[in-house]
């Protein structure tokens, strides 16, 4: 079943060549076992992918709980959500940094920014314009390259100019 909630993934392309160099060194791990062509592939690759999933479910437990809630459009209970995973991230800079290494990641976009918008777009769904414009001025303010965060603001801004010339 589709979601009707937008998301929207970047790939940081450059960042799939680290992975790939990683998964080639599983490869050639074992292939170094002596395993067949065929098997080491198969086995570097399913190592890869179990490692891939086992960073990601550990590490970002908070914002794919948050991400599900949005999903069902539960944008209440998915804020604390959030908030916990750009807390993480913020504690632990460096994992969101070289998440391409260390959550083997290729979203262009960091965690905590996508938490920051998150949070945002939750507090805007729930009609809260005012949190929402906070988070997603603070997402700016940390990611002045967010193309998410300056797209809402002038959004926000757009309605609020209109209601004003309204009255």
């Amino acid at each position: 079943m589709a979601s009707k909630t937008p998301t929207i993934r970047q790939v940081a392309w450059i960042s799939v060549i680290p992975q790939l160099l990683f998964m080639g060194i599983l490869i050639l791990i074992y292939s170094r076992l002596e395993l067949e062509l065929l098997e080491a592939l198969f086995c570097g690759s399913l190592t890869y992918l179990i490692i891939s999933f086992c960073l990601r479910t550990l590490l970002t437990k908070s914002f794919r709980q948050g991400m599900k809630l949005v999903k069902r459009q539960d944008f209440s209970d998915a804020i604390p959500f959030f908030e916990k995973s750009v807390d993480f991230f913020t504690r632990n800079r460096w994992l969101d940094k070289f998440r391409c290494i260390t959550l083997l990641s290729s979203s262009k976009m960091s965690y905590k920014e996508m938490g920051l918008c998150n949070i945002a777009f939750c507090y805007a769904q729930i009609g809260d314009g005012i949190k929402a414009k906070e988070y997603y001025k603070r997402a700016l303010e940390e990611f002045p390259n967010s193309g998410i965060a300056l797209t809402a603001l002038k959004f926000i801004d757009s309605i609020e100019r209109k209601e004003c010339s309204d009255e």
